[in-house]
């Protein structure tokens, strides 16, 4: 029997990032391009650490309960 562990991803993309959000890909990239979701550039490509998102949510519910 061989048993299979899946690792969670080191980061995520923004077409990932955006699923997880319920946005749309136009919303996350205007959120990354505005600054209020962080994010690195690797290559040609943009990727988003776990952490970051966790921030992001964190930030939002912080504003609406203020």
């Amino acid at each position: 029997m061989t048993i299979q562990t899946t690792l969670p991803p080191k980061w995520y993309t923004t077409a990932q990032v955006a699923e997880m959000l319920g946005f749309g890909l136009y919303k996350t990239k205007s959120l990354i391009a505005s600054g209020e979701l962080r994010s690195l550039k690797d290559g040609r490509y943009r990727r988003i650490l776990p952490e970051w998102v966790d921030e992001y949510v964190s930030r939002r519910v912080q504003e609406y309960e203020a």
